[in-house]
C-alpha cells in the first residue's frame, strides 16, 4: 500500500472565486470552503490578478491601461493581500495561515525543491495550513521564458507553472499527498462540454499504464478553455498524469460543492485512479 505524506492538496481557479454578478469576490465560496481546511491540507489558489482588478476598480472607476504585463503584475500584488486576508477571515481561529508565493525555480531547482518539501511537510505538526499561489506579482513573462528556455537545454525538460493546475500537481507531486482536488465551475470532465449529461464519473485501469492511457484517450475530447490565460480541460489531464503515477487520487469537481461530499463521493465529479 502507498504511503502518503499529505491528505490533500486542493486548487481553486479564478473564476469559482469571483462573484460575476456583483463584480466582487465571492464571499460565500471561500467562506465555506476555508472553514474545511485545516493542518494536513494544502490549499493552491488563483483569484489574486482578477481580485485585484476588481478593487483597483473600485477604489478608482476604472481600469488600469498599462501592457497586460504591467497590469497582472500590479493587479496581483493588490489582490493577493485581499485574498490572504479573507483566507484568514474564514479558516479556523485555531490554525496558522501561511501565504507561501512560489515560481518555477522552486520546481526546477532542487535545493529550492527540497527547502519547499521541507517547509509544507512542517505545517501539519505546527498547525498551520499553507496557502499558495504563483507569484505573479515579480514574474517577468520574458525574463520567465527566458530561464526555462536555459532549464530546457540544460536538464531536457522544466517545470513552468504558467498555470496553477499545473503547480497543484507539481506541489501533489512534491509532497505525495493522497488526494489532490482540483475545484472549477464544472462538475467535472466531459466526453462533450456542450452535452451536461457527458459527465465521465470515472477514469481508472487494472494498471497506471493503463490508466495513463485512458487520461491520453480523454484528451481528444477536450478542446478550448473558459477563460483568457487558462489552458483548459485538456492541459488540467496532461499536469495531473504524474500525481496518478504517484498513486495520488485526482478530483476535478464543482466548487460549489463542500469539500467533505465531493471526498466522500456524495456530488458529481470525475475521480481518476486505481
Amino acid at each position: 500500500m502507498a504511503k502518503f505524506d499529505i491528505e490533500l492538496v486542493g486548487k481553486i481557479g479564478s473564476i469559482a472565486l469571483i462573484d460575476r454578478e456583483y463584480q466582487d469576490i465571492n464571499y460565500n465560496i471561500i467562506a465555506r470552503l476555508s472553514r474545511e481546511l485545516r493542518p494536513g491540507y494544502i490549499w493552491i489558489t488563483s483569484g489574486a490578478t482578477e481580485i485585484g482588478r476588481l478593487d483597483y476598480l473600485k477604489r478608482n472607476g476604472f481600469e488600469l491601461d498599462g501592457s497586460d504585463e504591467d497590469n497582472k503584475t500590479d493587479y496581483s500584488a493588490q489582490g493577493q493581500s485581499i485574498l490572504m486576508q479573507t483566507y484568514r477571515q474564514f479558516i479556523d481561529s485555531r490554525y496558522s495561515v501561511r501565504q507561501i508565493l512560489v515560481e518555477h525555480q522552486h520546481f526546477n531547482d532542487e535545493t529550492k525543491r527540497q527547502h519547499l518539501y521541507e517547509m509544507l511537510m512542517r505545517c501539519p505538526a505546527q498547525n498551520a495550513v499553507p496557502i499558495i499561489n504563483y507569484n505573479d506579482a515579480v514574474c517577468s513573462e520574458e525574463n520567465r521564458k527566458t530561464e526555462i528556455l536555459k532549464i530546457k537545454e540544460k536538464q531536457g525538460r522544466a517545470i513552468e507553472c504558467i498555470d496553477n493546475d499545473e503547480t497543484a500537481s507539481q506541489i501533489a507531486c512534491l509532497v505525495k499527498c493522497k488526494t489532490l482536488l482540483i475545484l472549477s465551475t464544472l462538475d467535472g470532465i466531459y466526453n462533450d462540454i456542450s452535452d451536461q449529461n457527458s459527465l465521465i464519473e470515472r477514469v481508472s485501469g487494472k494498471d497506471v499504464y493503463e490508466l495513463i492511457d485512458n487520461v491520453n484517450e480523454l484528451q481528444n475530447h477536450c478542446y478550448g478553455s473558459n477563460r483568457k490565460g487558462s489552458h483548459g480541460a485538456k492541459a488540467k489531464l496532461e499536469y495531473i498524469k504524474e500525481p496518478l503515477k504517484n498513486g495520488t487520487t485526482v478530483i476535478i469537481a464543482n466548487s460549489k460543492y463542500s469539500i467533505k461530499d465531493i471526498m466522500e463521493g456524495k456530488v458529481k465529479s470525475t475521480v481518476f485512479g486505481l
